[in-house]
C-alpha cells in the first residue's frame, strides 16, 4: 500500500501496515472486558457519544491513528476549509476552484465566525426567510382565495433532495400544526403525478430548487407543475419559491414569489444547512427550530477542530474508516440508525460521501494507487435484521456497521409487552447486534458458526430532535472531509456525473417525438453507440 498521506511520512503507514497483520482479536475470550475497555473506548461530541469497543483497534492503532490525523495535519485543513480557503480545486487542471464553506451557514452562534463574510450572507439570506415565513403565518401572504399555505412541494435532486428530504423525515414529529411538505425529485412523471394528487395546489407553495437554474430534472418537474397550478385556475408566480444562485435564470421576480440565494462554495451534497433546506426546514418547523438545528450542526463544527482523535467524534470516526478500509481491507460500510425517522439518511450520506470521495486522482492531478471512498449503504434497524444481516454475520465479506441510536424515543408514546419498551427493544436489538458481530459463537454446526471479529460503533444520542439532527448531519460530513484529507482528494467536486449528463442529452435529441417502442429505444442506444463518445465538455 503506498503513502496515503503526501503531508505525513511513510512510517506511519507502514506502522499501521504492520498492526493490520494482527489487529485486536474481538472474537477472543473476554476482548471486550479486558482493561475496561467498554468504559474506555467512548468519545463524546456535542449530543453524541461514539461506543467503539466494538472495533478491531488498541492503543497502539489509536495512536498510530493519532499520528497519521497529526502528519496530514487533518484538523489544520479543516479550520483552512471553514476560514475560506480554496479547497475545491486540483492543482495545475481547469476545475471549480472553490472555496468550500456549508459550514459557514451555521457558523451563526458566536460573534467570531470563521469566516465572516459569507456567514453574513447567511444571516440576510435568514433575515429574509424570517420576514416571509412570519407573513405566511400572519396571514400576509395568502392565495387567490384568502387561505393560508399549508403545504410545501420541494422540487430539486441530488443534493436539492436527499438530505433536505432526510431531514424532514427525521423531524416529522416537531412540524407546526397543519403544515406538510412533499418532494419532487425523479424525473420519472410517475413521481410528480403521486405527489400532486396528494396535495391541495390551491394552498400550495412550491419550492423551486436548483443552484444553477438549469438542472434538466427539476426544471422539467417545474413545468409539470406550473401547467397543473394554472390547470387549476392558479397564478405560478403566487406560489412558486426559488432557491437558486444570484443572476441564475431562475433569479426572476417576476416568475417566483421569493428567490432565496444559495452560493458557488456550497456544494449541493452539503448543502442541507443552506437555504437549500432553510426555506423548506423553516415552513415546516418554523423559524426557531430550524435555528436549533443550525445550532446542532455548528456546535460539532467547533468540536471537530478537536485535534485530539479520542476526543472528536467524527475525526475519529473517519479515521477507524481509513483503518478498515485502507488496512483492514473492507470494502463497503452500512449505516444503520436504529430510528426509523432516519429511513432516508443512508440515502443521503450515499451521495454524501460517495459522491465526495468516490475519486481516483489526488489533488495534484495523479492516480492515487489505494483504496479512496468506500461503497455506503444502509436502512434502518431492526427492518434490517430480517433481510441483510445474514451476510453481515456470516457472509464472505466483511461489512463494517456505524449503528445509529437513540434512548427516548420522538413521540414518547410506546406500549410495554412482556416487561419491556417498544423504544427498550430498539436499543437491546440494535446493542445486541454490535455484540453479535464482535464476539460471535462457536457451533459445532458449521451452519450456526458465528465467527464474531466483525467491527462496529455505536453513534448514540439522548433523543432525535432538531439540534441532534443538526449535530447528526454535521458529523458525517467533517467525517466525510477528514477521510478525503487523508486520500489526499478532492471531496467537493463531481466530475464523475457529467459523462452521463452529457450522452443523455444527446441521446434525447434523437429520440424526441420518435420513440414508441422498445425497439425504437434500442435503435437511439445503437445510434448513440455507434457515433461514439466525445468525453469533452462540449456538451
Amino acid at each position: 500500500m503506498a503513502n496515503l498521506c503526501h503531508l505525513g511520512t511513510a512510517s506511519v503507514t507502514r506502522q499501521l501496515q504492520d498492526l493490520a497483520t494482527h489487529p485486536y482479536n474481538l472474537a477472543r475470550e473476554g476482548a471486550l472486558q479486558a482493561d475496561g475497555r467498554i468504559e474506555k473506548y467512548v468519545c463524546s461530541s456535542g449530543p453524541f457519544r461514539l461506543l467503539y469497543s466494538t472495533q478491531r483497534v488498541d492503543e497502539r492503532v489509536l495512536d498510530g491513528l493519532q499520528q497519521l490525523a497529526d502528519e496530514c495535519g487533518l484538523v489544520e485543513q479543516f479550520v483552512r476549509m471553514r476560514s475560506g480557503e480554496v479547497m475545491n480545486r486540483i492543482d495545475g487542471f481547469e476545475c471549480e476552484n472553490r472555496q468550500v464553506l456549508h459550514t459557514s451557514c451555521r457558523d451563526l452562534f458566536t460573534a467570531n465566525p470563521k469566516s465572516p463574510e459569507a456567514t453574513a450572507k447567511m444571516r440576510a439570506e435568514l433575515d429574509r426567510l424570517k420576514e416571509f415565513l412570519g407573513d405566511v403565518e400572519r396571514g400576509a401572504i395568502v392565495n387567490e382565495r384568502g387561505e393560508t399555505f399549508t403545504t410545501m412541494i420541494n422540487v430539486g435532486i441530488g443534493g436539492s433532495d436527499l438530505g433536505p428530504r432526510a431531514i424532514y423525515e427525521a423531524l416529522k414529529p416537531y412540524g407546526l400544526p397543519g403544515r406538510s411538505v412533499q418532494f419532487i425529485a425523479n424525473v420519472d412523471p410517475d413521481d410528480a403525478a403521486e405527489k400532486l394528487a396528494q396535495v391541495d395546489l390551491s394552498r400550495t407553495l412550491v419550492n423551486i430548487v436548483s443552484k444553477s437554474g438549469t438542472t434538466l430534472e427539476t426544471l422539467t418537474n417545474e413545468l409539470l407543475v406550473v401547467n397543473r397550478l394554472r390547470e387549476a385556475g392558479l397564478d405560478p408566480a403566487h406560489h412558486c419559491l426559488a432557491v437558486t444562485g444570484q443572476g441564475s435564470p431562475m433569479d426572476n421576480p417576476e416568475k417566483y414569489l421569493r428567490s432565496f440565494y444559495m452560493y458557488d462554495y456550497i456544494g449541493g451534497r452539503y448543502s442541507a444547512t443552506s437555504m437549500v433546506g432553510a426555506v423548506m426546514l423553516g415552513f415546516y418547523l418554523g423559524y426557531d427550530q430550524l435555528l436549533e438545528f443550525l445550532e446542532g450542526a455548528a456546535i460539532i463544527d467547533y468540536t471537530a477542530e478537536n485535534r485530539d482523535v479520542r476526543e472528536n467524534v467524527p475525526l475519529l470516526m473517519a479515521l477507524l474508516g481509513v483503518w478498515n478500509h485502507n488496512f483492514l481491507g473492507s470494502a463497503s460500510l452500512a449505516i444503520l440508525p436504529y430510528s426509523q425517522a432516519l429511513h432516508r439518511f443512508p440515502a443521503h450520506l450515499q451521495q454524501c460521501d460517495m459522491e465526495s470521495n468516490g475519486k481516483s486522482v489526488d489533488r495534484q492531478g495523479g492516480t492515487v494507487n489505494y483504496l479512496t471512498g468506500p461503497v455506503v449503504w444502509g436502512e434502518p434497524g431492526t427492518n434490517g435484521q430480517h433481510a441483510f444481516y445474514q451476510l453481515l454475520h456470516q457472509g464472505t465479506e466483511i461489512v463494517p456497521v456505524e449503528f445509529i441510536g437513540f434512548i427516548k424515543s420522538q413521540y414518547g408514546s410506546d406500549l410495554e409487552v412482556k416487561g419491556s419498551s417498544s423504544q427498550e427493544k430498539l436499543l437491546a436489538n440494535l446493542l445486541a447486534q454490535a455484540l453479535a458481530m464482535a464476539v460471535g459463537r462457536p457451533d459445532e454446526n458449521p451452519n450456526r458458526n458465528f465467527a464474531g471479529n466483525r467491527p462496529s460503533m455505536v453513534l448514540m444520542a439522548e433523543r432525535l430532535t432538531p439540534q441532534t439532527m443538526g449535530a447528526l448531519l454535521a458529523i458525517y460530513e467533517a467525517k466525510i472531509v477528514f477521510q478525503g484529507f487523508v486520500w489526499n482528494i478532492n471531496s467537493f467536486d463531481q466530475e464523475g456525473v457529467q459523462l452521463g449528463k452529457i450522452l443523455a442529452t444527446r441521446i434525447l435529441e434523437s429520440m424526441k417525438g420518435r420513440v414508441e417502442s422498445g425497439a425504437e429505444v434500442e435503435k437511439r442506444f445503437l445510434e448513440a453507440a455507434t457515433t461514439g463518445i466525445n468525453t469533452t465538455h462540449d456538451g
